[in-house]
């Protein structure tokens, strides 16, 4: 019952997560189409605000919904919203008011996803089930981003308005099957929890998850826009199947990591290291972009699942919706600084120079970690020892 609910349940967020992907990107190509570069990025900034406060909309929500009435809230909400964002731009509202229509339905949105994880949490919250979890996502993603990018989609004819008006309703139809999951959770409200409670509870990995999403994560953020630049549009389309390839290898990773018991501070700076240092190589040629992609698929979506874990193991079974969406606001805010700041960086640089130069940073970490791991063990070590003077000690008593 248990493996067939956990099923259920990425059958769902695929094909939601493909809706999601396949609908965001032509609506991403769309407002560059007709608004420019700048307002499609004001569009990706207010997707991440959306996101950063999914946090204290879900801390709300799950307090007054069970998992079963918010996922059906918050799908309903956004779907509606998915339809009324298009409906927007393609009326040619004002910017102000597609980029609010944006922040809330990614609110709306990554509520429910923190709502899906709990499901998935609620079953087995070891590192290996909610990596499967974030891989499936990941890379049924990268699958939507690659359709979108070859769809006639604005070809200014009949079957580009075709195409459109199909990939509008797929976007809003693809919340469907999370309806339907949501009838067997068993997920409770989560208890009331002062803020500060709640975050000082989770702020050493939410930190973590911050700093390494904020240095890694920027390129593969960035990596349509780089590819086309660097290979043409084409390469898009290999750069997202490879992405798709690397995740694949992902719960593998992580249900290593979980069984040899490695501590956060060593496996998640190295998970940071392969999200970057591929993109050394990727100016070279084709081969060193599809390299960056694999290795940043495989790190990012180990990342994202043992985080999840590591949270997920802290909180209360009816906490973990509140909790597993503060991670997710966590790696987005960290995202949105490395898209912010990357393009800064690799202008000034070059992107191999500024790759590098983050992942000297993350090995930084590492070594840092390590030493840090090194003088636990030594400390522990010497409180097991038995003292010199036990054995007197007992003799003379």
């Amino acid at each position: 019952m248990r493996v067939t609910r956990l099923h259920a349940l990425v059958a769902a967020g695929v094909v939601d997560s493909f809706g999601l992907a396949l609908g965001w990107t032509v609506f991403t190509l769309l407002a560059v189409e007709t608004q420019g570069l700048g307002a499609a990025g004001t569009y990706a900034g207010a997707m991440l605000l959306g996101v950063a406060l999914s946090a204290s909309a879900t801390s709300f929500i799950a307090a007054h919904l069970d998992g079963r009435r918010l996922l059906r809230a918050t799908a309903c909400a956004e779907a509606f919203l998915r339809v009324v964002t298009f409906a927007l731009l393609l009326a040619d509202a004002p910017l102000p008011a597609i980029a609010s229509a944006v922040a809330l339905t990614s609110a709306m949105g990554w509520t429910g996803y923190a709502g899906m994880r709990a499901e998935v949490a609620a079953i087995d919250s070891g590192a290996g089930t909610m990596t499967f979890y974030a891989m499936a996502i990941a890379a049924i993603e990268a699958v939507g981003v690659a359709v979108a990018a070859l769809l006639p989609v604005g070809a200014g004819d009949g079957i580009g308005d075709v195409v459109l008006t199909t990939v509008i309703a797929a976007y809003a139809a693809s919340l469907v099957p999370t309806l339907v999951v949501a009838g067997g959770s068993r997920v409770a409200r989560s208890p009331r929890m002062p803020a500060s409670r709640s975050l000082a509870k989770d702020a050493g990995p939410l930190l973590a998850g911050f700093g390494v999403m904020a240095l890694a994560s920027g390129p593969t953020l960035l990596s349509a826009a780089l590819a086309s630049e660097l290979y043409g549009r084409a390469a898009v389309v290999a750069s997202a199947l490879a992405f798709t390839l690397g995740s694949f290898l992902a719960p593998r990773v992580a249900g290593l990591a979980a069984r040899r018991a490695d501590h956060p501070r060593l496996t998640w700076p190295l998970l940071g290291i392969g999200m970057i240092v591929g993109w050394i190589a990727a100016p070279w040629h084709v081969a060193g972009l599809v390299f960056a992609q694999v290795l940043a698929g495989l790190s990012m979506t180990a990342f994202e699942g043992m985080m999840d874990a590591r949270v997920a193991g802290q909180a209360s079974v009816a906490g973990m919706t509140a909790a597993l969406a503060r991670a997710g606001a966590a790696r987005a805010l960290g995202s949105s600084l490395a898209v912010g700041l990357a393009p800064l960086v690799i202008a000034s640089r070059s992107l191999g120079a500024a790759s590098a130069l983050l992942s000297m940073t993350l090995v930084a970490a590492l070594v840092g970690g390590i030493v840090v791991a090194a003088a636990e063990r030594r400390s522990e070590a010497q409180r097991r020892r038995p003292s010199a003077e036990t054995p007197a000690t007992a003799t003379l008593a």
